[in-house]
C-alpha cells in the first residue's frame, strides 16, 4: 500500500489532468438543488417526475464494475448512491476523466436523474460531474474508522466524518444547551454576556489561567465562573432574571470529569431563595432528559440513575461526622488531617486547611452517593458567596445536585449582606496568603456594588460535566475538539 506522501503527489498530478480537461479542483460556485436528505426522502417523487436535479457531497466509497462505477455520497445529512454509467446520458469524456482524476475523500456535484436499481437501491443516475474540493489526503477506511484516541482527537473532523455516533453526540450537545436557553427564556430570564478577561477572578474556586494584556499593560485572567459576580451586579442594576452560557477556564488537572476549558451555564433570579431552586432544578434536569434523550434513565458509574423518581436530600455535615468521625462544625486543621491520614487519604503538604482536608473527606463520601439528590448542610466556611441559614448560621443554603457519585451543578441563596460577604472574602485571602491558590480573591468593587443594595436571590450553575454524564462518556469525549499536547515531532 503506497504511503501518504506518495498518494498526495498522485492526487496533486490529478489536479492536473483536471485543469488539463478545463475543470476546476476548487470551484467557488456550487449548483446544488437538493441535499441527500432532501433526495432520499424525495426520491419516489423525484423519480415520476423524471427531473433533473442535482446533489454533491464527499465520496466515500467507489465501487468500479467496467462500464458503470457506483459511488457512496455523504454531504453531512445522508448518504446516496451515485451510478456513472458510460452508455447512459453521461458523457464518454466526463466517464473517463471521473476514472483518471477522481478519489474517495473527493467532494462533487453531480446532476442527474432519480431511479431506482434492480436491487432496490434509491439512486441517482448521473448526467454529468463537477469536481467541488479535491481530496489530498485519503480519508480512513469508513469501517475501520480511526481507532486510537489520540489521533482521534487531534483528528477530529475526521472521527466526525467517519462515526456518526460522534456526529449525533455533536448534535445532541447543541440540542442540550438550546433545551437549557429555551427553558429559561420561556421563565423570563435575559441572556446576557458579561467579561472573559478579569482583574479579580470570582464566583468559584479553582486557579485561573493568567495572561498579559498589552493595550493597558496588566497581568488579566481568564474568568473561572460564566459572570457571577457580573450577574449579581446585574440584580443591584435592576435585572431581576439573568442567565449566561460561555466558556470558562480553571487551569487545573484533567481527569474524566475534568477539562481546563467548558461550557457552564449560571442564571440568577431575585426575590427567591435555595428551595424554590431545588424544584426548579429538577424540573430543569428532568426536561433535559425528556427533551434531550426521551428517557429518565441514565446509567451513570454503572449505577441506574432515575431523573424521574423522588430526589433524595443528603446533609454534608451529618454524611462527614458518621464517615470519619470529624464534625465539620466543630473542628480544625490538625484533627481533619489526623481523620484524612486514618482514613489512607494523602494529606497535602503545600496549602493544606481545614477547608481542603474537609472536601477531600466529603470526596470519599461522595463516590459512594448514587442520587439524584440535593447535598445541603455545607458549612459557611466552604462557601463564601452563599447566605448563611436561619436555623443554624454556620452552614448556608446552599445545595449540589448529586448523580451517580459525581457533582453536577450547584445553587444557593445569595449571599447579599455586604459586611457578611467582605468579612468571608477576607478569610479567603488569608487563605491565599497562606498557600492556598485555590481560595477565592477578595473583590472590593463586588462588595462596593453589593452596599447599593441586592435583593434576595437564587443562583445556579451547571458545566457540560452534565452532558459527558448523560452521554456516558468523558468529557473531553463529550467535547468537540479538546486541547491536545503539540506534537513533539
Amino acid at each position: 500500500m503506497a504511503d501518504v506522501e506518495t498518494i498526495r503527489k498522485e492526487r496533486l498530478a490529478k489536479i492536473e489532468t483536471l485543469k488539463e480537461a478545463g475543470m476546476e479542483a476548487y470551484p467557488a460556485q456550487v449548483n446544488r438543488s437538493h441535499t441527500l436528505s432532501d433526495f432520499m426522502y424525495k426520491h419516489q417523487a423525484l423519480e415520476r417526475e423524471h427531473a433533473l436535479i442535482t446533489i454533491a457531497g464527499r465520496i466515500m466509497s467507489i465501487r468500479d464494475q467496467g462500464g458503470v462505477m457506483f459511488v457512496d455520497l455523504f454531504d453531512g445529512t445522508e448518504k446516496a448512491q451515485v451510478v456513472l454509467q458510460q452508455d447512459a446520458d453521461l458523457k464518454q469524456e466526463l466517464f473517463e476523466l471521473f476514472k483518471q482524476a477522481v478519489d474517495t475523500g473527493d467532494i462533487i456535484e453531480v446532476p442527474g436523474f432519480a431511479f431506482t436499481t434492480k436491487r432496490g437501491m434509491r439512486s441517482l443516475q448521473a448526467a454529468s460531474w463537477r469536481m467541488l474540493a479535491k481530496s489530498l489526503t485519503p480519508v480512513p477506511d469508513e469501517f475501520y474508522g480511526i481507532k486510537d484516541e489520540d489521533e482521534r482527537f487531534r483528528k477530529r473532523y475526521l472521527d466526525i466524518l467517519l462515526s456518526k455516533e460522534t456526529a449525533d453526540r455533536i448534535r445532541r450537545r447543541s440540542l442540550f444547551w438550546n433545551v437549557i436557553r429555551t427553558y429559561l427564556l420561556k421563565k423570563g430570564f435575559v441572556e446576557v454576556e458579561t467579561p472573559v478577561l478579569e482583574t479579580t477572578t470570582g464566583g468559584a474556586d479553582a486557579r485561573p489561567f493568567v495572561t498579559h494584556h498589552n493595550a493597558l499593560d496588566i497581568d488579566v485572567y481568564l474568568r473561572i465562573s460564566a459572570g457571577e459576580l457580573w450577574q449579581k451586579r446585574l440584580m443591584v442594576a435592576g435585572l431581576p432574571k439573568v442567565f449566561e452560557i460561555g466558556r470558562i477556564f480553571r487551569n487545573e488537572g484533567m481527569s474524566f470529569e475534568h477539562a481546563q476549558d467548558y461550557t457552564q451555564l449560571e442564571f440568577y433570579e431575585a426575590f427567591e431563595d435555595y428551595r424554590h431552586g431545588m424544584n426548579m432544578i429538577t424540573d430543569l434536569y428532568r426536561t433535559i432528559a425528556d427533551e434531550v434523550y426521551g428517557t429518565r434513565i441514565f446509567t451513570i458509574k454503572d449505577v441506574e440513575v432515575d431523573f424521574g423518581a423522588a430526589w433524595q436530600t443528603y446533609n454534608y455535615c451529618a454524611l462527614i461526622k458518621e464517615s470519619f468521625g470529624v464534625d465539620p462544625l466543630e473542628t480544625d486543621a490538625a484533627e481533619v488531617g489526623k481523620a484524612m491520614e486514618k482514613a489512607g487519604i494523602p494529606v497535602p503538604e503545600d496549602g493544606f486547611n481545614k477547608e481542603r482536608g474537609i472536601d477531600l473527606l466529603w470526596k470519599q463520601i461522595r463516590k459512594g452517593l448514587s442520587g439524584p439528590g440535593f447535598l445541603i448542610g455545607v458549612p459557611a466556611y466552604m462557601e463564601p458567596l452563599a447566605k448563611r441559614s436561619k436555623e443554624d448560621d454556620r452552614v448556608v443554603e446552599r445545595f449540589q445536585v448529586i448523580l451517580g457519585g459525581s457533582e453536577m451543578g450547584k445553587g444557593f441563596t445569595e449571599l447579599n449582606d455586604p459586611i457578611d460577604q467582605a468579612g468571608r472574602f477576607a478569610h479567603q485571602q488569608e487563605l491565599r496568603d497562606q498557600g492556598d491558590d485555590e481560595a477565592q480573591m477578595n473583590d472590593i468593587s463586588y462588595v462596593e456594588a453589593l452596599e447599593y443594595g441586592m435583593p434576595p436571590a437564587f443562583g445556579f450553575g451547571v458545566s457540560e460535566r452534565l452532558f459527558s454524564v448523560m452521554e456516558g462518556v468523558s468529557i473531553r469525549e463529550g467535547q468537540i475538539f479538546p486541547l491536545m499536547r503539540p506534537r513533539s515531532d
